[in-house]
């Protein structure tokens, strides 16, 4: 087997060029004899663009379950059989109050998420009266995540100050029909395009292990590439019982790093967010994610409990990162100070 040089992977991804598909392929499937070297050249190009930070989101499911779309991985899907609590958009106080909660965890972006395919007018006038309530109250960075959005509806998120819109492309365009029939790869695109458009930065990425391909995990990140998005959540499948993909289990901890790798080779300046399935599939491998990836979600996600926000700290703190403030100081968790860059 030809011996991979990752130096100079990470100085082709440094330069700003795209690797190749053979190249592609070849991190996703090395041995385990060479991770650390994939791990070391990716922390490189990591460094360059964010040096041992680490930012923190923090996700609320502001409306769960009664959803019109058969995404096969999703516990909210109208095929789903998932026991998870289901409820329409919860009050604005009670949005308030999950803000307070982000803003006490030191996290930078508030990120919400309501299921459906796309808001009624009704509730997304309730979404965007919600987002002024947090806006007047708290610096943080507002995420949202509504859904298939129109041009019209982007751009009345950035009248009211959204910083970013999280549309996710889940998988490749090859792929897309075995996982959902109720919208297209397409749709999702147009969503993120009108989110350009609206002059609001882009949150989108992907869903792993959903019996995709090592070609379609590259087709997901060249896609993300040419579409220029400036966050991408890579999240691990957590199969839900309930759920058509609930005895799909095709990761583990080293193969999430490689891809983890893979996606800070293909994307470099990107903010690479290890998101749902990092408990499960990275266990005691978590604090590895972070020299790929420069930022996590802190607390719970969507349907599914993460692991303690202490738990979380001391991982950043044990792995030499420190955190970025919403006001983009440091945060040392070794001290407690507050350092400037």
């Amino acid at each position: 087997m030809t011996k991979i040089d990752y130096d100079a992977i990470a100085k082709l991804s440094l330069a700003g060029e795209l690797i190749d598909r053979t190249t592609a392929k070849s991190i996703l499937t090395a041995p385990d004899l060479v991770l650390l070297e994939q791990l070391a050249a990716a922390y490189k190009v990591r460094y360059h663009y964010w040096s041992n930070r680490v930012r923190l989101h923090f996700l609320l499911n502001a409306q769960s379950g009664l959803c019109p779309e058969d995404c096969n991985y999703c516990s909210q899907s109208k095929i789903s059989t998932a026991e998870i609590e289901k409820y329409p958009l919860i009050a604005q106080a009670r949005i308030v109050q999950a803000a307070d909660k982000a803003a006490d965890l030191k996290a930078g972006t508030f990120c919400m998420a309501i299921s459906g395919r796309s808001p009624s007018e009704s509730v997304f006038n309730n979404v965007l009266d919600a987002f002024k309530a947090v806006k007047e109250k708290h610096d943080l960075k507002i995420c949202a995540c509504l859904g298939l959005l129109n041009e019209s509806q982007t751009q009345r998120l950035a009248e009211v100050g959204v910083d970013r819109v999280n549309h996710n492309l889940n998988t490749s365009e090859n792929h897309h029909e075995n996982i959902c029939s109720t919208h297209t790869f397409r749709d999702r695109v147009a969503t993120i395009k009108n989110v350009q458009k609206a002059g609001i930065t882009t949150c989108s990425g992907g869903i792993l292990g959903m019996n995709e391909t090592d070609e379609d995990i590259i087709d997901l990140a060249y896609s993300l590439r040419e579409l220029d998005v400036t966050s991408v959540p890579v999240n691990f499948l957590i199969p839900i019982a309930g759920t058509p993909l609930s005895d799909v289990n095709q990761l583990n901890p080293r193969r999430c790093l490689r891809i983890l790798s893979l996606f800070r080779f293909i994307l470099p300046k990107q903010e690479i967010r290890i998101a749902g399935g990092r408990e499960v599939h990275l266990r005691s491998l978590q604090v590895m994610g972070l020299y790929p990836a420069n930022s996590i979600f802190v607390g719970d996600y969507l349907t599914t409990t993460g692991q303690s926000e202490d738990a979380d700290l001391a991982m950043i703190r044990d792995g030499g990162f420190v955190l970025e403030n919403p006001d983009g100081s440091i945060l040392n968790v070794e001290d407690n100070i507050i350092l400037t860059r």
